[in-house]
């Protein structure tokens, strides 16, 4: 890598259809040449598509020999359930977790239900770093939010949890993806004075459809810049602009953030490669190799 391009991360969640693994596939083959740091595999609420996301990650690996992260929750399973999942992903050549609380399943309050720790599990993502620790050293990514977890009793508190989840093992955060640069600094300024030194990536999401990220937005407490909406008003029938527009803007943030000495980014895909491509051009990440046709 040379001096002066940053380091990409990027995030997919496994199909649910044959046309969508299609789709997926197509996605990984044409950001895979860009030569990321690792991808890392979401799962659903409740652990609900836990199987797809073993066969994804490992298929990944196998694949592309591109480091591959399995996302793991505390929901739906015991410690000895979560444990023996994780020797698999061990056994299986797979050494990044990325551990989080998780959501309730849609049975259960759904997402942005009221969250209840399983009996016999791992209560909260501090426990289930140090017990994915114990099962063997592997690398564990949580969760930051530059603008509180929606669910947090307030700024310090949340502030606090992450720094029991470092403290318990994790060796880098990724946040929830946010439009406002100075949350992103001011947050890293609160790290930095409470003593959490791991690398805090910034999460990266590309604006494909604006009306669903303003939904993702409400859902997760990131503030949605009032420009944003001033600029892609009247693009949903004319997706080529839409597209040339999410791409420059995204871009245009990650820009400022490396201006400012950040050179790591982490980018939610939603299984899209064309705008995660066309950005990190951009920023002077590279294809180190010809895409896969």
């Amino acid at each position: 890598m040379t001096s002066g391009t940053p380091s990409v991360s990027f995030e997919f969640f496994p199909p649910k259809t044959e046309k969508m693994e299609q789709s997926l596939w197509q996605a990984i083959q044409r950001l895979s040449p860009l030569g990321p740091s690792f991808v890392s595999v979401t799962y659903g609420a409740g652990g609900s598509t836990r199987e797809r996301t073993h066969n994804t990650v490992t298929r990944i690996q196998k694949e592309t020999g591109i480091p591959a992260a399995a996302h793991f929750t505390c929901v739906g399973a015991t410690r000895e359930e979560i444990d023996a999942i994780a020797r698999t992903y061990w056994d299986a050549g797979i050494r990044h977790l990325v551990a989080l609380r998780g959501d309730p399943p849609e049975t259960e309050g759904g997402v942005g239900g009221r969250y209840v720790p399983h009996p016999g599990g791992y209560a909260y993502a501090a426990d289930l770093v140090a017990g994915m620790k114990k099962v063997a050293d592997f690398e564990i990514s949580v969760a930051a939010y530059p603008e509180s977890h929606p669910e947090a009793p307030s700024a310090q508190f949340d502030l606090d949890n992450l720094k029991r989840k470092v403290d318990a093992g994790a060796t880098r955060a990724i946040t929830q993806f946010f439009f406002d640069n100075d949350a992103y600094f001011r947050f890293l300024d609160r790290c930095a004075a409470a003593g959490i030194t791991v690398p805090i990536v910034p999460g990266i999401l590309p604006i494909t459809n604006f009306a669903r990220a303003v939904e993702f937005a409400g859902k997760c407490g990131a503030a949605m810049p009032k420009r944003f909406a001033e600029t892609f008003e009247g693009l949903d029938a004319d997706p080529e602009t839409r597209q040339l527009v999410a791409a420059t803007m995204a871009a245009e943030q990650c820009q400022a953030l490396q201006a400012q000495g950040i050179k790591d980014f982490h980018f939610y895909t939603l299984n899209r490669s064309e705008l995660t491509v066309a950005i990190c051009r951009m920023l002077g990440v590279k294809a180190k190799q010809p895409a896969v046709s």
